[in-house]
C-alpha cells in the first residue's frame, strides 16, 4: 500500500487516481490526499457514531417488542418511538432551494434507468438509452402478441410487423390527432407553410394543435423524419421509402424512435458485486469514461466484433430554418454506497477501513469534475454544471445531514462551488419514511430526487420488527396498509417541499423484464400516483414505458394530489403482523420462492462477481434481482423462522431442494459450479445458509457484509487454485 499524508491507499487505486483521475481536473496530487486525510479523520468518527445510533435504536425497539403485543400497544408504541428519537418532531413549512438543475429532473416526467456502472456495454447502452425504437420495442417484446401468425420466429414476419406498425400509428393518434381523419390512413408527411401537413390520399390534414410539430430532417417536400413532442417529450417519425420497411408503408414510415430514457442511475450499490480495489477501480474507470465521454465497449455478436461508443446529440432543422438540436444521451447521475460499508481500499493510521461511502463520494465527484471543465462546444453530462449523487440507506434526517456535510466537504477539497454536488434520498428505511420531511430539509439547498422502493425498504419494515411478531406473506406485502402509505406520504412530502418544477419524485422498479405486456398495463400507475419518474430494468422497457408520459400529464396529477396531502404516519406504522395459521403446504410454498430466488442470485454474487442480473424464479420467470431482493427475501425467512414458522432444519432441506433447482437453470454455463454437488464446500450455498440463520443479528437486515466476506473468500480461493 502507498502511504500519503495519515492514510495507507492500495496500490491499484492510488496508481488510479494519480494517473487518470487527478490529470485534468484541476487538483493537486499534495493538496488532494492532504485534504482527504483530513476530511477522513474528522468525518469517519461520525459516520460510526451514526450506525452506532442505528444499532441502540434497534436494541430498544427490540425490547420493546420482547415486553408488549404491539396491537394492543399501539399508541405507546408511537410515544417510544418518539421518546428513543426515532420518530422525529416536525418542523416548520419549507420549500426546497436547490438550484441549476437539469431539465431532465427539473421539469420532464419520464423513464429512469438503472445499470451497474461496472459493465461498459451496459453503461453505454443505458447512456445511449435517451432514444429508443418503438417498432423493436414492440415487435420483440410480448405488448404485441403472438396469436394469428404474429409469432416473433428468428426471421422478420410481415404479420407481426403490421401489428407493430398498427400499433404506432394508434399511438401517434393519441398523442398528435389530426384535425381530421387518422395517422393510420396516413400517406405522406411534408411541411407547408411552416406545418406538418398530414396527406391521406387525395386528401390532406394538419395537426390538431400544429405548435407540437418542432423540427424535421431532409426537405420539406420530402422530409426523413419529422419530430414532434408531447407533454414535454419528444417523438421522431422516420422516413425511408428504400427500407425494408418503409418501402411497403404507405407513408414511408419505417420507425418511431421515442424519447425514452431521460435519466440514467449509474450504480455503484445494489445492482454491483465490487468487493476490493480491483473491483472499485474497474468501476470508477468506467464512470470517469461517462464523464469524459470516452467510454467505449468492444464485444463479440456471432461471428462479429462490435463496438459500443456514447451517442453525439441530434440535429433537426425548424420551419424558422434554424438548427435545433436534442440531447442523445440520458443524463448520468452516480449512486453511491451507503453508510454502513467500510473499504480496505483506504486504511487509517490505525490500518482500520474507511467508510466506503465517504470514498465514493469523494472519487465520484472528483471523476465528475471532467464533466465540469470540458471546453465550450463539447458534450457534457450536465448542462447546469452540476453533480447528481443518490445516496441509499440512510436512517433519519441526522444521516441525511450527515451526507450533506460530506457534499460539503467534498466541494471543498475539489474546489467546486457549494451545492454543485446535488443529492438523491432514497426513502427506503422506515426511519427516513416517517421522518421524510426532516431528511429533505437537511439537504434543502441541493436535494434533486426522492425515491420510494418496495424491496429494500420491505427488508427494513421486517427487519426493525423482526420481535414483534411472524410477518405476512412476501407477496400480501404489496396491498399492506403501511406500504400503501409509505408510496402516498412520500408523494406527499415531495410535494409539500417543493420538488416539483425542481426535483424528481421517484417511483420503483418494474422487475420482470420479459413481462412488457403486464409492464404496459400497470406501470401507468406509478404516474397516476404522482411519480415523475419511475425505474425500469432496460432500454426497451424505457422506450415502452416513456409512452405512459404521453398519455398522463404528471404535472397536472401532482397539482391534484396537492389538495389531499395528509399525515400518515399512523398508518406507515401499521406493522405487517399476522396471526394466521397457515397450512404447512402454504409455508413451504413460500419458503420454496424465497430460498429458490435467493440462491440464484447468491450464486452469481459470491462465485462470478455478478451484482445485477435476470434469475429464473422457481416458476422460470426471468427476474431482475439485485441485493435489495435478497433482502427481503432473507429477512422473510429469518422472520419466518425466528418465530417458529419453520425449522431450521426445513430451512435448511429447502435450501438443498432449491439448490438443485438453480443449478438446473444454470447448466448451460460452462462456468457455473454446481452447489449441490458439495454443499458444505460451496462458498455460495453457505452464504445463502448464513444470509438467512444469521439474517436476525444483521445490521438493519443489510446482506453486504455476509456477501463481501463470502466472495472475498471465494476470490482468495480460486487465485489459490489458480496459483
Amino acid at each position: 500500500m502507498i502511504k500519503r499524508n495519515r492514510l495507507k491507499i492500495s496500490n491499484e487505486l492510488y496508481r488510479f487516481i494519480e494517473d487518470e483521475a487527478l490529470p485534468g481536473s484541476e487538483v493537486l496530487s499534495d493538496g488532494f490526499w492532504e485534504g482527504l486525510s483530513q476530511l477522513v479523520y474528522e468525518l469517519a468518527p461520525k459516520n460510526r457514531e451514526l450506525l452506532t445510533i442505528r444499532e441502540q435504536m434497534q436494541t430498544k425497539i427490540n425490547e420493546w417488542h420482547t415486553t408488549r403485543n404491539w396491537s394492543d400497544n399501539r399508541t405507546q408504541y408511537e410515544t417510544f418511538l418518539k421518546e428513543i428519537g426515532y420518530l422525529e418532531p416536525k418542523g416548520m413549512p419549507f420549500q426546497i432551494e436547490t438550484a441549476n438543475v437539469d431539465d431532465e429532473i427539473a421539469n420532464l416526467a419520464g423513464p429512469q434507468l438503472v445499470v451497474p456502472v461496472n459493465n461498459a456495454r451496459y453503461a453505454i447502452n443505458a447512456a445511449n438509452a435517451r432514444w429508443g425504437s418503438l417498432y423493436d420495442a414492440l415487435y420483440g417484446t410480448d405488448v404485441i402478441d403472438e396469436q394469428n401468425g404474429a409469432e416473433r420466429g428468428t426471421t422478420y414476419n410481415p404479420l407481426r410487423g403490421q401489428q407493430v406498425i398498427l400499433y404506432a400509428r394508434k399511438f401517434l393518434d393519441q398523442i398528435v390527432p389530426l384535425e381530421k381523419g387518422s395517422h393510420l390512413q396516413s400517406t405522406g408527411y411534408r411541411i407547408e407553410q411552416n406545418q406538418l401537413i398530414v396527406e391521406m390520399g387525395n386528401e390532406q390534414s394538419i395537426l390538431k394543435e400544429p405548435s407540437k410539430f418542432k423540427g424535421f430532417t431532409g426537405d420539406v417536400t420530402m422530409p426523413s423524419s419529422i419530430l414532434l413532442q408531447n407533454n414535454g417529450l419528444h417523438v421522431e417519425i422516420q422516413i425511408d421509402r428504400h427500407h425494408p420497411i418503409g418501402k411497403v408503408d404507405l407513408a414511408g414510415v419505417k420507425d418511431l424512435m421515442i424519447e425514452s430514457a431521460l435519466s440514467t442511475i449509474l450504480d455503484f450499490e445494489d445492482s454491483v458485486a465490487a468487493v476490493d480495489a480491483e473491483d472499485k477501480v474497474l468501476v470508477y474507470r468506467n464512470w470517469l469514461g461517462l464523464m469524459k465521454g470516452t467510454l467505449k465497449a468492444t464485444f463479440k455478436k456471432g461471428s462479429r466484433e462490435i463496438q459500443r461508443e456514447l451517442n453525439t446529440d441530434r440535429t433537426y432543422k425548424t420551419t424558422a430554418g434554424e438548427e435545433r438540436l436534442l440531447r442523445g444521451r440520458s443524463l448520468l447521475i452516480v449512486r453511491n454506497v451507503g453508510h454502513l460499508m467500510t473499504s480496505n481500499m483506504i486504511l487509517d493510521e490505525k490500518n482500520e477501513e474507511v467508510p466506503e461511502g465517504i470514498i465514493d463520494t469523494v472519487i465520484s465527484s472528483l471523476l465528475a469534475k471532467h464533466d465540469l471543465l470540458k471546453a465550450p462546444g463539447c458534450l457534457r453530462n450536465s448542462e447546469q454544471s452540476s453533480v447528481y449523487i443518490v445516496k441509499p440507506k440512510m436512517h433519519g434526517s441526522a444521516e441525511v445531514a450527515f451526507a450533506n456535510e460530506l457534499f460539503n466537504r467534498v466541494e471543498d477539497l475539489l474546489g467546486l462551488k457549494r451545492y454543485t454536488l446535488k443529492i438523491g434520498v432514497m426513502d427506503e428505511e422506515r426511519r427516513t419514511s416517517i421522518n421524510l420531511e426532516n431528511c429533505i430539509r437537511q439537504v434543502k439547498n441541493r436535494i434533486v430526487f426522492i425515491n420510494t422502493g418496495f424491496l429494500d425498504r420491505t427488508g427494513d419494515e421486517i427487519h426493525t420488527s423482526m420481535l414483534a411478531g411472524p410477518v405476512i406473506r412476501k407477496n400480501d406485502m404489496k396491498h399492506s396498509c403501511w406500504l400503501q402509505a409509505y408510496e402516498k406520504s412520500n408523494v406527499d412530502n415531495g410535494l409539500l417541499c417543493g420538488l416539483p418544477g425542481v426535483a424528481q419524485i421517484g417511483k420503483g422498479m418494474w422487475a420482470m423484464p420479459d413481462r412488457m405486456k403486464e409492464m404496459m398495463e400497470l406501470k401507468i400507475g406509478h404516474l397516476e400516483a404522482g411519480g415523475s419518474t419511475a425505474w425500469v430494468p432496460s432500454p426497451t422497457a424505457a422506450t415502452l414505458h416513456a409512452l405512459h408520459y404521453h398519455q398522463v400529464n404528471v404535472s397536472n396529477v401532482q397539482k391534484e394530489l396537492e389538495q389531499k396531502i395528509q399525515d400518515r404516519t399512523g398508518d406507515i406504522l401499521t406493522l405487517p403482523l399476522t396471526n394466521e395459521g397457515w397450512s404447512p403446504q402454504i409455508i413451504q410454498q413460500e419458503l420454496d420462492n424465497n430460498a429458490q430466488g435467493l440462491l440464484g442470485y447468491v450464486v452469481r454474487w459470491v462465485e462470478h462477481g455478478v451484482g445485477c442480473s435476470k434469475v429464473p424464479d422457481i416458476h422460470d420467470v426471468g427476474l431482475m434481482e439485485d441485493r435489495a431482493t435478497l433482502r427481503i427475501s432473507s429477512q422473510h425467512m429469518a422472520n419466518w423462522l425466528h418465530h417458529g414458522i419453520c425449522t431450521k432444519e426445513q430451512v435448511l432441506e429447502t435450501l438443498k431442494r432449491m439448490a438443485k433447482i438453480v443449478d438446473e437453470q444454470n447448466d448451460d454455463d460452462p462456468l457455473y459450479h454446481p452447489m449441490s454437488a458439495n454443499f458444505e464446500e460451496s462458498i455460495a450455498f453457505q452464504a445463502a445458509c448464513e444470509l438467512i440463520l444469521k439474517g436476525k443479528d444483521q445490521p438493519s437486515g443489510y446482506t453486504e457484509p455476509i456477501l463481501h466476506r463470502r466472495r472475498l473468500q471465494y476470490k482468495i480461493q480460486n487465485a489459490a487454485k489458480k496459483s
